[in-house]
């Protein structure tokens, strides 16, 4: 065979190899195993305003700290009763799940570096907590303190605190001086603790102008909180006994992209209370609603679930139809309420990016749970019968 004969084989094989070369490549490129290994590089001292403070070792005898981020101390799980001395260039304490009732002021004399702390799930109480004992950390920015026995917020926080998180405690009320300066804080959690609508009344919330987030779930609430900050994007607020929603009452907070009220007892809403220009989630689910209200076209997730509605009015949900600007929402949750039949078409044409529509079971009218019947009225019958077979 000529070598012109064999070049036709050549060129295969060849584009053969190109082409087992791409596929190659592409595994090879999208593949973890590719990924470029690269020499881990400490932090330079001359970040730090103290050089030698990178280079040191020390840590509490009761705790760890890995090498590989010496900036932490895990005190954890070790059923610790005190808290131990924390050394100054700790920035993280991770102290959670321990048998701690009290908080001095000792332990953290020399701990100025802190930024985090996690008290979580200890036995604290507030009459044991040192007055001012975190004032102090003048770079605190993360402070963990759910699920000890506190009544109240401890008082005298600094003012860089950003994220406080106080819920499953005992705390029936928030005190305006506690809060009053803590204008950093974004995230606020109080969710699970005994508030009443008397103990967050006032300006208390007013003054936080960074605050994104307010949990205030699973609390004694029977009213809507005042005097939110217009920084608010999220409100949570389930698992109360709030039974209305005021006209207007979100008109200071046009921000709000979530709204969460389940398990509340509303029966009814201000038909246009909603509507908000960046409003995304809202859950009204396990309440006693039965009437439709509007619904803003940036909301994306409606849950409406475990109510009282007999049908799903969507002309009054969407009364306008905008092409240019059409509603997106894209799912509703409608399960557990008293609907009968399919809900209807227009709800395709007023909300065409809708993906779920869970309709899932829906209560009988006659399986509703009936009243008690009252003694006398259960008496009376009972009379009748008796002379029903008197007479018989």
């Amino acid at each position: 065979m000529c070598i012109l004969d064999k070049w036709p084989i050549l060129v295969l094989l060849i584009g053969s190899t190109v082409i087992c070369q791409e596929y190659d490549y592409a595994e090879y490129d999208t593949g973890t195993d590719a990924l470029p290994e690269h020499e881990f590089l400490a932090p330079q001292p001359s970040e730090y305003v103290d050089p030698q403070i990178f280079y040191t070792n020390e840590c509490a005898s009761e705790c760890f700290c890995p090498p590989a981020y010496p900036f932490a101390m895990y005190c954890d799980h070790r059923k610790l009763k005190a808290i131990p001395g924390i050394p100054r260039h700790i920035r993280h304490l991770y102290i959670q799940f321990n048998d701690i009732e009290e908080i001095t002021v000792k332990p953290f004399a020399n701990s100025t570096s802190l930024r985090e702390i996690n008290l979580s799930h200890n036995k604290l109480k507030s009459a044991l907590v040192e007055r001012g004992v975190f004032a102090k950390l003048s770079d605190l920015i993360e402070l963990h303190l759910e699920h000890n026995d506190l009544e109240e917020v401890p008082p005298s926080l600094p003012k860089t605190i950003q994220r406080l998180y106080m819920g499953f405690n005992r705390i029936s009320k928030v005190s305006a001086d506690t809060m009053k300066g803590l204008s950093s804080i974004s995230i606020l959690d109080l969710c699970n603790n005994r508030l009443t609508d008397a103990g967050v009344k006032g300006k208390i919330l007013s003054g936080m102008k960074n605050l994104q987030q307010i949990t205030m779930c699973g609390n004694k609430l029977k009213s809507m909180p005042s005097d939110l900050p217009t920084s608010v994007l999220q409100l949570s607020l389930e698992n109360n006994s709030i039974a209305s929603i005021p006209e207007g009452y979100f008109r200071k907070t046009p921000h709000l992209m979530s709204i969460r009220l389940s398990y509340n007892k509303l029966k009814s809403v201000p038909y246009t209370v909603f509507n908000l220009s960046n409003l995304m989630e809202l859950n009204l689910g396990h309440n006693q609603l039965s009437r439709a209200f509007f619904i803003p076209k940036t909301l994306e997730h409606l849950y409406i679930n475990h109510n009282d509605f007999k049908d799903v009015n969507v002309s009054l949900m969407c009364p306008s139809l905008d092409q240019n600007d059409a509603n997106k929402l894209t799912y509703i949750r409608l399960d557990n309420n008293m609907l009968k039949g399919h809900v209807d078409y227009y709800v395709y044409r007023c909300f065409p990016q809708i993906q779920i529509i869970f309709y899932g079971e829906q209560m009988k009218v006659d399986t509703l749970p009936k009243k008690p019947e009252k003694p006398m009225m259960k008496r009376k019958n009972e009379v009748n019968k008796a002379f029903e077979k008197e007479d018989y």
